[in-house]
C-alpha cells in the first residue's frame, strides 16, 4: 500500500482531534489516507482499550480512511526508543506515505512529546539504506506537525470548512471520551466545543469558515505570480 497522507497518533482519537478535518478532506479528494495509532490508550481516564479500538474503527469509516492500525506501544511510555522507532520505521517503509503528520514536539502531554521524538527517529531509520529495518528505504516528501493540547504558531492552514461536520462526527465516534462530565479541558463536550472554536479562529484568519493549523520543520517554497 502507498499512502498519500499518514497521521501518526499517540492515542486513539489524537489523529481526529489534531488533523481529522484534513484527513476527511484528503479522503474525499480521492487520496489514500491512513492513521497509525501508537498506543491503545489504556491509561486514559475514560473508556478502555477494547472500547477505544471499536471507536477508532468507527471513526475511520466516518473519515474514509484506507488504513488504520495500532502498534500497541505502552500508553504513558512513548519515548525516543530505538526498538519502537524500528517498528515504526518498518511501517513507514511499508506504507510509503508522501506526507506524514506527527504530533507537535511541544505539548504538556509527555506521550505527545515522546511520539514526536519517536517519529523523528523512525523517519531517519526509514530512509537509511543500511538500517536494520525490513523493507526498502523511504523518505516522505514532507513532514508536518499537528497541534495537541498546547497552542501553536502555524506555518500553514488547511481549509476544512466543507468537512467540519465530518470532523465532528469522527470525533464523536469516540463516545467514551466525548460524553459525560469533562475530566479535563481536552475531553468531554467542552473539549470538543473548544476544538471546533479553534478551527473557527484559524479559519477566520485565513478568510474561510474553518481551518486546521500545521507546523512545518522546513520552509515552504512559494512562487510569486
Amino acid at each position: 500500500m502507498t499512502l498519500d497522507l499518514l497521521v501518526v497518533a499517540p492515542h486513539p482519537d489524537d489523529a481526529e482531534l489534531g488533523a481529522g478535518g484534513t484527513l476527511a478532506k484528503a479522503a474525499r479528494a480521492g487520496r489514500a489516507v491512513g492513521v497509525v495509532d501508537l498506543t491503545r490508550g489504556e491509561l486514559g481516564s475514560k473508556g478502555d482499550p477494547e472500547t477505544r479500538a471499536r471507536e477508532a474503527e468507527a471513526a475511520a469509516r466516518v473519515l474514509g480512511l484506507a488504513l488504520r492500525e495500532n502498534l500497541g506501544f505502552p500508553d504513558g511510555g512513548l519515548t525516543d526508543d530505538a526498538g519502537m522507532a524500528a517498528v515504526l520505521a518498518e511501517r513507514i517503509r511499508a506504507l510509503k506515505p508522501r506526507v506524514l503528520l506527527a504530533p507537535h514536539p511541544e505539548d504538556r502531554h509527555p506521550d505527545h512529546v515522546g511520539a514526536a521524538a519517536l517519529v523523528h527517529r523512525a523517519l531517519h531509520l526509514a530512509g537509511l539504506a543500511r538500517a536494520d529495518v525490513e523493507g526498502r528505504p523511504h523518505k516522505p516528501e514532507r513532514l508536518l506537525h499537528y497541534p495537541g493540547n498546547d497552542p501553536v504558531r502555524p506555518d500553514l492552514l488547511v481549509d476544512v470548512s466543507r468537512v467540519i461536520e465530518v470532523w465532528e462526527a469522527a470525533v464523536r465516534a469516540f463516545a467514551s471520551q466525548f460524553a459525560g462530565e469533562d475530566v479535563s479541558e481536552t475531553v468531554g463536550p467542552a473539549g470538543l466545543e473548544a476544538r471546533r472554536a479553534l478551527r473557527r479562529y484559524w479559519g477566520q484568519l485565513a478568510g474561510v469558515a474553518y481551518a486546521e493549523p500545521f507546523v512545518s520543520p522546513r520552509p515552504w517554497l512559494v512562487d510569486l505570480p
